[in-house]
């Protein structure tokens, strides 16, 4: 692996064709694949761009959603071959397209003595066999949110488990030609983990090759504990695990209870021997049991990354020093690259022009988790229309989000018409207030239809048929975008990420470990104030354990910063800060005690 970043996965649409882009360069990044609707529109776009043939899919087969899938993956698959093969041949024969490629890479110097050594001594052909060791494509990896499991049915008739909505997107990318990993976040599902043990490809072959790997998105080391045992005794391994900051992230936030990333990383630094061991152990065992072990294998790797609010190349670097982090996930601001990803202009220089008081975590989504959202969008401009002319929700086309089971045992989102107006009618029967049913109905019109927002963007940009999607995009970018506030080209931020280039103009960009803090205390005091209309024993001890954890993670920065202040070219000041920061902790905490007595 050549570069030390990759590009995680972002809304629905907006690396839905990433490594289409960048992959032949040796950028990895990761589409979603929950929108199986969306993948069929950009299938039927590339293999046209691409004058690649591909095969109908009846959209009535029970298992339309899985054959899909699989073929967007493998067609994304065989264009990235094609880019790559082109990619090779043009830096053998192009000196211009070569000293531009090599020029970005980390260790820039480096690759260019080495080409020029291999160039004296090698043929034409030798060479180019020696740049396609040297420079492989970039992994084409694919993201399933493990709780958007919904049930499907066939005319009336419930289909078995495997027909579920991530059922249906894992069978999808396991039967695909890829050799790259799925990453599984959003919690825990037993089933679907059990499901992955029906595919030969998550195993080692002989050789100990894994075809399809796992990364699984974690917010802290307990929880990569407990999933990475989950997976090994059923004899899969985790090859990766994706720490990601609970709040200083894009997309849906799920925060923490006052853990902060720093503790967090130093405790897989400190663990990771102990982890790798034991989960090799169980790992071993499952698979003697399956008759699946061969001792002549090699034992497999196990990579740590992490991602959320990294902004410069002193961040980026610290990660991968200090704690050994194999790779940093660069996500929001590749938002403001055309090369890298599919946001149409409109949304683009909304973002380049966002500040830090146009980003917010809102409750927007359907799932009922906290969702970092730019304020204005054209989905919010749309629905506000809609609630103008008393058309309030949405109709519900895709129905992937069709969880909530309040209103009878037939799932319905909580975005839609069917939805809200049962919620309206249900609090006009409440003896609320005129205050309090207004709060209430805004809370109500603040669910986004994420399912055709988060697609929007994509076939805004290509002009494709949006028919179903209507209304604008929803995004959700993590507040480090504020930070950024250009449209720049690929090369410009790859550099920017090595520290050849700035892009941040701004001279009061807070390390990302202080803008994490910021954005806990004020997920804190959001807590507390929620808290005061039902105070109750069991808020108090959330609480308050939620301001110890914070801190002993203020604490522990205050330690780091101060032997690493130069490497991360921080401000002498930030003690300051940090003491501050204690001080608002601890009046917290005891403003707290009397509110919730």
């Amino acid at each position: 692996m050549i570069h030390s970043f990759h590009i995680p996965v972002m809304g629905l649409s907006y690396t839905i064709d990433t490594p289409i882009k960048v992959a032949h360069l040796g950028i990895s990044s990761v589409i979603s694949i929950a929108d199986d609707l969306l993948l069929e529109k950009a299938r039927d776009f590339y293999a046209n761009q691409f004058s690649i043939p591909v095969q109908s899919i009846n959209r009535r087969d029970k298992d339309a959603r899985s054959s899909v899938t699989t073929s967007y993956l493998n067609l994304v698959n065989e264009i990235v071959e094609k880019k790559w093969l082109s990619h090779i041949n043009q830096l053998v024969d192009s000196a211009e397209y070569r000293e531009s490629f090599l020029s970005i890479l980390p260790n820039a110097s480096y690759w260019q003595r080495e080409w020029q050594a291999k160039n004296n001594e090698l043929s034409k052909e030798e060479l180019t066999e020696w740049a396609k060791t040297q420079f492989k494509a970039g992994s084409i990896d694919v993201n399933i949110m493990t709780k958007l499991d919904k049930k499907n049915a066939s005319f009336g008739k419930e289909l078995p488990i495997e027909y579920n909505d991530a059922h249906a997107a894992l069978r999808g990318f396991a039967q695909s030609k890829l050799s790259s990993s799925v990453i599984l976040s959003a919690g825990i599902n037993i089933p679907l983990f059990s499901y992955m043990q029906k595919f030969d490809d998550f195993f080692p072959d002989v050789n100990g090759n894994m075809t399809k790997k796992i990364i699984i998105k974690v917010s802290d080391y307990r929880s990569a504990l407990i999933q990475g045992k989950m997976l090994a005794k059923k004899g899969l391994w985790v090859s990766e695990f994706r720490i990601e900051s609970g709040l200083n992230c894009g997309g849906h936030a799920f925060a923490t209870q006052g853990y902060l990333m720093g503790p967090i990383l130093e405790e897989f630094k400190q663990k990771r021997s102990e982890l790798y061991n034991e989960l090799l152990t169980m790992w071993r065992i499952a698979l003697k049991s399956e008759n699946r072990y061969n001792t002549e294998i090699q034992d497999p790797k196990m990579k740590v990354s992490a991602q959320g609010g990294v902004g410069t190349h002193q961040e980026h670097e610290f990660l991968l020093k200090y704690y050994e982090i194999n790779s940093v996930g660069w996500g929001s601001p590749f938002l403001l690259v055309p090369e890298a990803v599919s946001v149409d202009d409109d949304t683009m220089k909304r973002l380049a022009n966002a500040t830090e008081e146009d980003l917010y975590l809102s409750n927007a989504s359907p799932l009922g988790v906290p969702f970092n959202n730019l304020r204005n969008s054209t989905r919010q401009q749309y629905q506000q229309k809609r609630v103008d002319a008393g058309r309030l929700g949405s109709p519900c086309p895709k129905k992937f989000l069709q969880l909530n089971t309040e209103y009878g045992e037939k799932p319905i989102c909580t975005a839609s018409t069917q939805y809200i107006d049962k919620s309206i009618e249900k609090l006009h029967n409440s003896n609320l207030t005129e205050q309090q049913l207004e709060a209430a109905k805004e809370k109500l019109y603040e669910k986004e239809c994420l399912c055709c927002g988060l697609a929007f963007s994509f076939l805004e940009k290509y002009n494709i048929d949006r028919k179903v999607e209507k209304g604008g995009v929803s995004v959700c970018p993590g507040p480090n975008i504020a930070y950024f506030d250009r449209i720049s080209s690929l090369s410009d931020m790859i550099m920017h990420i090595y520290g050849m280039k700035n892009l941040i103009t701004r001279t009061d960009r807070p390390n990302m470990f202080i803008k994490e803090i910021q954005l806990y205390m004020d997920f804190l005091a959001e807590k507390i104030h929620s808290s005061y209309s039902e105070p109750n024993e069991k808020a108090k001890n959330y609480i308050n354990q939620f301001i110890e954890n914070m801190k002993s993670g203020v604490d522990y920065y205050k330690t780091l910063f101060q032997t690493e202040l130069p490497t991360l070219n921080l401000k002498q000041n930030i003690q300051n800060a940090l003491n501050d920061f204690l001080d608002i902790l601890e009046e917290k905490k005891e403003s707290t005690k009397v509110a919730l007595l």
